[in-house]
């Protein structure tokens, strides 16, 4: 079991930059892909970004490539999610995810927290 919270949400405004990060339980932190997705009002749940257990490989959905940023922690257990430039468009619900594997489909992951808000103004 890993349980995943998230926090660091918030407003801003447009072209600013936020911190989202994420605490995991358990001590395998490092067999997990950790990743960034996020849902806004209406919408299905969106992949943004992802990272392998040893945080050697990251993607990124392409519209925040060059914006956003994920790393993890091993010794912490813990992701983040660096955002800058920020659009009224990445306006939503942040979650972090973790599974064995990575993948963009929101579905093949196991476990999630709770949400953070990000809302951008224009």
């Amino acid at each position: 079991q890993v349980q995943l919270v998230e926090s660091g949400g918030g407003l801003v405004q447009a072209g600013g930059s936020l911190r989202l990060s994420c605490a995991a339980s358990g001590r395998t932190f490092s067999k997990y892909a950790m990743g960034w997705f996020r849902q806004a009002p209406g919408k299905e749940r969106e992949f943004v970004a992802g990272i392998s257990g040893s945080g050697g490989s990251s993607f990124y959905t392409d519209s925040v490539k060059g914006r956003f940023t994920i790393s993890r922690d091993n010794a912490e257990n813990t992701v983040s999610l660096h955002m800058n430039s920020l659009k009224p468009e990445d306006t939503a619900v942040y979650y972090c995810a973790a599974d064995i594997l990575l993948s963009g489909k929101s579905s093949q992951w196991d476990y999630w927290g709770q949400g953070t808000q990000v809302t951008v103004s224009s």
